[in-house]
């Protein structure tokens, strides 16, 4: 079951995003995430940095896939962006990533948030979902990919 791909919209996808560090991405985000589903700023970039204090959410190759279960949010909401610039994210092979899945749940859902991450790890493990990313220029070819990826 892709059920990344059912929760992600063309509206969530946000490509050549610019900033400079993880810090400047993860309140940036949260502006993002504001305007688009009113949620506080300031909650989003707040959880999301209190998981990246625990350790960094970089898998390595570019990818990194912040997440954070958020207080008051009633559904799931996953965004996609992609940097216009890579940026230093204390991944485990220490490149700068590019590409930044978002996952934000709410508090309650502990087995959603650990399924969702299993299969962003999954997605994101294949060179080939990766590469047929890069080749992506509007946010509705993103979607389509996201669409048509198989376990």
């Amino acid at each position: 079951m892709n059920t990344i791909a059912n929760l992600l919209r063309v509206e969530d996808i946000h490509l050549e995003l610019q900033v400079t560090s993880k810090n400047e991405f993860l309140d940036r985000i949260g502006q993002v995430l504001e305007s688009m589903h009113r949620l506080p700023q300031r909650l989003v970039a707040a959880g999301l940095q209190r998981r990246e204090a625990i350790g960094s959410t970089a898998l390595g190759k570019g990818v990194a896939i912040p997440h954070a279960r958020v207080k008051g949010l009633d559904r799931i909401i996953v965004s996609y962006v992609g940097l216009g610039t890579p940026i230093p994210f204390d991944a485990p092979d220490s490149k700068p990533v590019s590409d930044l899945l978002v996952l934000l749940v709410p508090k309650q859902a502990t087995e959603e948030h650990l399924g969702l991450l299993a299969e962003a790890m999954q997605m994101f493990s294949s060179d080939r979902f990766r590469q047929q990313l890069h080749n992506c220029a509007t946010p509705q070819q993103f979607k389509a990919k996201f669409d048509a990826w198989q376990e």
